[in-house]
Parts: C-alpha cells; sequence; structure tokens
C-alpha cells in the first residue's frame, strides 16, 4: 500500500492580543502566525482494513486522545473511506510549548490522508474539519504565515520578513485551558490593524501570567532579553527572540547554559508541508 513522510512545521505567535471574552466561553483574539521550518515527521501508509494505527506511544497521552489519531478518525468518518492507515509520529516539538505541535500533527494527518485516501476533499474542506480538532489546526492546512482573528480561525495570509528565531523550550507543560481561564488573564485589550502590529509591533498578553506560574518560562525570558526582545508563543512555554541571520541566531544558541534547550528555525510564509505534497 502507498505510503508518504511529510513534515509537520512548528509555529510562532508573533503576538497575541485577547480582545474580549466570548458568550461561548472562548476567547475573541488577535494574533500573527509565523511558520518555521522545523517541526515534527509523519509516516503515513494505508492500510485495507480500515483500522487507524499510531505508533509510538506517548506517555501520559492515551492514543484516542492523540490529535494524529483524532484527525485521522474525523477524515474517514467525514468521506466514508473504507481505507485505515498506519502512522508513525517523530516527536522533535515539546508538548505545551505554544508552538503548534499537535494542531501541525492533525493538520499533517488530514492532508496527508486526504491525499493517499484519496478523499479529494478541498483545503476550505481540510481547514473546517481541522477547526473541529482545534483552532490553530486550520493555518497548519493552509499553510501560510498569517493575520488571525476571531478564535483563530478568521486568517488572512500575511508576507513576512525572512526572519531566524532562536525558540527556547523551558522544563515545564502550561496548560492552555488554565491560562485562559485564570481569573488574572488580561481580557480587554484593544484590537489593533496589520499595519500597526508592522510598525509598532504587540505583545502576548498571556505572558506576565504565565511568567508568574512558570518560573521556569521567567528564567528562559531574562535569558533570552540580554540578546534580543524575548517572547512568549501563544500560551504554551516557549519564549522567541528573532535575528536578522542564521548566524547571529546560532551565536546566541551557543552560549546556551545547560538548563536551557532550545533550537534555531527560519521564519517562512509558505508552509514546508505543502512544498512536499504531490
Amino acid at each position: 500500500m502507498p505510503s508518504i513522510t511529510l513534515p509537520c512545521p512548528a509555529k510562532l505567535n508573533l503576538f497575541l492580543h485577547i480582545t474580549g471574552k466570548r458568550t461561548d466561553g472562548y476567547h475573541d483574539l488577535q494574533t500573527l502566525f509565523q511558520l518555521l521550518t522545523v517541526g515534527d515527521e509523519l509516516r503515513l501508509s494505508c492500510r485495507k482494513d480500515g483500522q487507524i494505527h499510531l505508533s509510538p506511544e506517548i506517555p501520559n497521552l492515551p492514543t484516542h486522545c492523540n490529535l494524529v489519531y483524532k484527525a485521522a478518525k474525523l477524515l474517514q468518518c467525514a468521506t466514508g473511506s473504507p481505507l485505515g492507515a498506519n502512522l508513525h509520529l517523530h516527536k522533535e516539538l515539546p508538548m505545551g510549548g505554544g508552538i503548534g505541535g499537535g494542531s501541525s500533527n492533525a493538520a499533517t494527518t488530514l492532508l496527508g490522508l486526504n491525499h493517499l485516501w484519496q478523499c479529494q476533499l478541498t483545503t476550505n474542506q481540510l481547514a473546517e474539519l481541522g477547526r473541529q480538532l482545534g483552532a490553530d489546526v486550520p493555518v497548519f492546512v493552509r499553510g501560510k504565515t498569517a493575520w488571525a482573528e476571531g478564535v483563530g480561525e478568521r486568517l488572512l495570509p500575511v508576507q513576512m520578513p525572512s526572519l531566524w528565531y532562536l525558540v527556547l523550550a523551558p522544563d515545564c507543560h502550561v496548560s492552555t485551558a488554565t491560562i485562559f481561564s485564570h481569573k488574572d488573564l488580561t481580557r480587554d485589550t484593544l484590537a489593533i490593524t496589520v499595519a500597526a502590529f508592522l510598525e509598532k509591533g504587540g505583545k502576548n498578553d498571556c505572558q506576565p501570567l504565565v511568567e508568574k506560574m512558570f518560573p521556569q518560562v521567567r528564567d528562559a525570558v531574562d535569558w533570552l532579553d540580554q540578546y534580543g526582545l524575548a517572547q512568549l508563543t501563544g500560551t504554551g512555554a516557549c519564549v522567541f527572540a528573532a535575528f536578522q541571520t542564521e548566524q547571529k541566531a546560532l551565536d546566541v544558541y551557543a552560549k546556551l547554559p545547560r538548563h536551557l534547550h532550545g533550537f534555531v528555525a527560519q521564519g517562512v510564509n509558505d508552509s514546508p508541508l505543502h512544498q512536499c505534497l504531490p
């Protein structure tokens, strides 16, 4: 049976403004999703028996809760495909890091199986399926660095300069649900325009709270601030700083103290995943 190996690229939230709380319990926000050149890798192959098999097992994450498995079952149910899949996930991105690991895995599953199973769903249809799995999944399905509003589902592709990023991954797991439900979270930031962000930048409304709750994140921010503006990405633990060249990012990376871990990646406007799809 046919198989394919595809990337699951990471993302950064270059800013995150929370502009209000909705009646359905979600939050209105503004953010800019910056796609990166690094991420996880997913190998997909067809099965004739209709079964979905995911490997390897991830500690403390039952298979039926893994977004890769959930995406495969969702596509199977939505299309009525009689085929199944073997899915092998090579995990590099930290869980709870705010760099889109699980959402990117889900998007790669949807796009990869749509190809292997010959479901012929459009990108719009796959993005709508992805939205059922998480607010960040559609941006990976569409594969463009993008400005996002609403709960993150209203996307506008934006051409960003090709900067290099040093991303640090503190040794902690930050729960999105915990942060968004916390009483001290700022929820009334005024909305801005794309032009205003490109001129003056933005902030992450979750950063003060996450730094307060997780000393590991505060430590990473303090260290990285020596070399550039250190910002939190999303509602996760990872922090990043931007550099004009790869060499500048690597020079700072070489100075990392032993207790900090991270990686250097380039920001791109088009997803590495879409470049690999037939």
